[in-house]
């Protein structure tokens, strides 16, 4: 189930949200197989109502299974906005949907959640990436599919003028 705030509960008084909500609800496709989303998002939320806008402040904290983009070590990565202000506008060209009273905050949590996805999980700052594999001889099984440099596709290349 979606996060929402009802309006008309806002009328009267603050609404304070706190919770678990499930990953699913998120509707995040990382599109990055070094990223998968890990247990339910936390957050602890305040809702308030404005003239014409909702402002809800807060915390989220959602936790990552990474892989290190050098050694492909599994990573945990927390996502923590701390503190997280959202303005939603109700009126006007920018207006968020109601429906039934209601104000999804799932979208807006979406988005700055996925503007916090790191571009490469990495382990440490100065991980050095996979051990060095031992170089074999040249025509050895470890040079398999290399081209040489001297073969004559290369030399045939190196003629070209740009």
């Amino acid at each position: 189930m979606p996060l929402k705030v009802n309006l008309r509960h806002l009328e009267a008084h603050e609404a304070r949200l706190a919770g678990e909500l499930p990953v699913g609800e998120l509707d995040i496709d990382p599109r990055d197989e070094a990223i998968r989303l890990g247990p339910p998002l936390e957050y602890n939320l305040e809702a308030q109502m404005l003239e014409d806008s909702l402002l809800v402040e807060g915390s989220l904290r959602l936790e990552l299974q990474c892989d290190c983009v050098r050694c492909l070590k599994p990573v945990q990565y927390q996502i923590e906005l701390d503190p997280w202000t959202c303005h939603l506008p109700l009126k006007g060209e920018e207006a968020v949907p109601v429906i039934n009273d209601c104000v999804d905050l799932t979208p807006p949590i979406r988005e700055d959640i996925l503007l916090e996805f790191p571009q490469h999980p990495l382990c440490k700052a100065d991980c050095q990436g996979l051990p060095a594999m031992k170089q074999g001889k040249p025509g050895n099984a470890s040079s398999i599919g290399q081209p040489k440099m001297g073969s004559p596709a290369w030399v045939e290349l190196n003629k070209l003028k740009f």
